[in-house]
């Protein structure tokens, strides 16, 4: 067998177990839970939830590193994505400005964090006109070909 079928083996068992999983927490009821008597067994099937979790993040960070690292042309284009996210990153970063902020809890946001805010902003509308801008560049383009 090739690794394609073993991995949709191993979903639809997945997918088996979960569906069991969530037959007997519905089972239980609402009520049940809301008033804690059946908590360990939804706290039983969280944990498992998030042990699946963490299992597939791992996988996909492994086999994405190995695609990335066994393929040049690959390695080439995701570093150079990644440095223009950082460029970006740090425009953002030092066009944005820091004041001490009140907060309504009453606690005081500080300048650092303050700027911090900001770069995310500035980062985000930097983002945005590029997706837009290759959006209406790749429209227009095809409207003239």
């Amino acid at each position: 067998m090739n690794s394609q079928k073993i991995i949709t083996i191993i979903a639809g068992v997945i997918g088996v177990i979960a569906m069991f999983f969530l037959i007997r927490i519905i089972g239980v009821g609402d009520e049940a839970i809301k008033a804690g008597e059946s908590s360990g067994m939804v706290n039983t099937f969280m944990y498992i939830a998030y042990a699946v979790l963490a299992l597939i993040l791992v996988l996909v960070v492994l086999f994405t590193l190995k695609n990335v690292f066994t393929n040049a042309a690959t390695l080439k284009s995701t570093l150079m994505g990644v440095g223009a996210f950082l460029v970006v990153a740090l425009i953002s970063y030092f066009m944005a400005s820091g004041v001490e902020t009140p907060m309504k809890d009453g606690e005081v946001l500080s300048a650092s964090g303050s700027k911090l805010v900001g770069a995310g902003l500035n980062m985000f509308y930097i983002l945005a006109v590029i997706a837009i801008g290759s959006m209406l560049f790749s429209g227009i383009k095809k409207m003239i070909k």
